[in-house]
């Protein structure tokens, strides 16, 4: 059998951090290794207990959540651990500070709780995560500065018509089950077409092919 995902809760509220215990030990692949109600015993527990996944607060007492994921997962650490930011707060300032400091992911408390557990599997593989509503907020109001290149032409990408209809999809904030239900299509489906426009062009994440989307003028 494989290993379950051992997760590391840290919050200061503690009734959403049992809420968030009792979620993903109910799991049969996920495993609650700890839990914290402050940055400062979020490093120093994930550093002893090397979780697979973070689920980090951003505001927290002693050392809030930005500063406890650059401290684990920022540039120049050594051995980074995957931090996935779950927090109450939608502002941009904190979702580019997060992704800054490292984190392999952003969701809101209010997202549904299969979201927030399909997001901790999403972070343990290795791959990047943007709530749909945050990518969403992302692109309205930064779009605008993003100008296309001058030499960007569809006809010039490496993709097919369908993949490129995902990619501009994917560029208008649409989670993998808006975008199966827009094309009737299944969801599987959607993940094997993301996976190609990101290994075709190059790209790490659902954020990179967003820009990358606007760079192009794929979306407006």
């Amino acid at each position: 059998m494989t290993a379950p995902i051992r997760v590391l809760v840290c919050d200061d509220q503690m009734l959403i951090r049992t809420g968030l215990v009792t979620i993903i030990d109910a799991q049969p692949d996920l495993e609650v290794a700890g839990e914290c109600g402050d940055g400062r015993s979020a490093v120093d527990l994930a550093r002893r207990l090397r979780p697979d996944v973070v689920v980090m607060d951003v505001r927290m007492p002693v050392l809030d959540g930005i500063e406890a994921t650059r401290l684990l997962a920022g540039a120049g650490v050594p051995h980074p651990v995957k931090v996935l930011v779950v927090t109450t707060f939608n502002l941009d300032e904190y979702v580019y500070e997060a992704l800054r400091a490292g984190a392999s992911g952003f969701l809101l408390k209010d997202a549904p709780p299969d979201r927030l557990l399909q997001g901790i599997r999403t972070v343990a593989m290795g791959a990047a995560l943007l709530d749909p509503e945050v990518t969403r907020r992302l692109v309205g109001r930064y779009a605008a500065r993003i100008r296309p290149a001058e030499d960007a032409a569809p006809g010039d990408l490496p993709l097919t018509p369908r993949e490129l209809e995902v990619l501009r999809l994917i560029a208008d904030g649409l989670s993998n089950r808006e975008i199966a239900a827009a094309l009737l299509i299944s969801q599987e489906t959607v993940k094997t077409f993301v996976s190609r426009i990101l290994t075709k062009l190059g790209l790490r994440d659902r954020v990179q092919a967003v820009i990358y989307a606007y760079r192009r003028g794929l979306a407006t």
